[in-house]
């Protein structure tokens, strides 16, 4: 009675008891498998999408992006300059503040936009004159000549700023103002910074307005209007500043 038993105990272990077990490892290797064949179905979809991606597009030697990165380094490191020049003659915190900012913000976007020379594959030094690109087409075809009058105009290229090939840059700062504000002091050189750097801000939106109808690069329409917002910015303290000094 007891051999029967465990014989029939063993028998339903191995006969009907087997069967759940069999039914449920079966499915456990269907599972497996889906799951495998999606996971290669998926990594097959990225490869193909990534294969037929078009390339993105690097700016080219004479392009308005790369053009826009070394005329602006320029443009930015007179204003270093200038904002160190007034941090050494004038003991007031209003201007010495808002020197250091412009000094600090120029430095780093300068640094930027030289990366993205080098990061490009192109030269940092012009290989035509400064300010070419400014006179290039803007996005819609509109507008590609230099005698167009230059001033401030909206970003969907139907009024550009445009610029002469060669020219100095709108706002920079010449020579003998230069020299005019090393040999400034206090209040005097508080007045000439504000009022040179005013000019010099204006002049630097106007640049980025430039690229702006000119490119459709998103990272540098990103700094571009970036830094517009910046300079605004300080163009309102700054004339605030000046009016204080009046």
């Amino acid at each position: 009675m007891t051999d029967a038993g465990e014989g029939t105990t063993r028998s339903d272990a191995t006969g009907q008891g087997g069967a759940p077990r069999d039914s449920g490892a079966r499915r456990l290797r269907l599972v497996v498998a889906a799951v495998l064949a999606l996971a290669i179905v998926l990594v097959a979809g990225v490869a193909v999408g990534r294969l037929s991606a078009p390339a993105p597009v690097v700016p080219g030697e004479r392009s308005v992006e790369a053009g826009f990165s070394r005329d602006m380094q320029v443009h930015h490191e007179q204003a270093v300059e200038m904002a160190m020049a007034v941090r050494d003659r004038s003991d007031a915190d209003d201007v010495r503040t808002i020197a250091y900012d412009i000094a600090t913000a120029q430095s780093q976007q300068a640094g930027q936009m030289y990366a993205w020379l080098e990061l490009w594959g192109d030269s940092q030094a012009p290989t035509e004159p400064t300010m070419t690109w400014m006179t290039r087409p803007t996005l819609d075809g509109s507008y590609g000549d230099h005698d167009h009058t230059a001033g401030a105009a909206p970003t969907d290229g139907s009024s550009a700023p445009s610029h002469t090939p060669g020219d100095p840059m709108p706002g920079l700062a010449t020579p003998e103002q230069m020299a005019e504000l090393r040999a400034a002091d206090g209040v005097d050189a508080e007045r000439l910074f504000l009022t040179l750097m005013i000019a010099h801000h204006r002049g630097g939106i106007e640049m980025a307005e430039a690229v702006l109808a000119r490119s459709d690069d998103r990272q540098v329409g990103d700094f571009a209007r970036g830094m517009i917002m910046t300079q605004e910015s300080d163009i309102d303290a700054m004339e605030q500043m000046l009016a204080a000094r009046a």
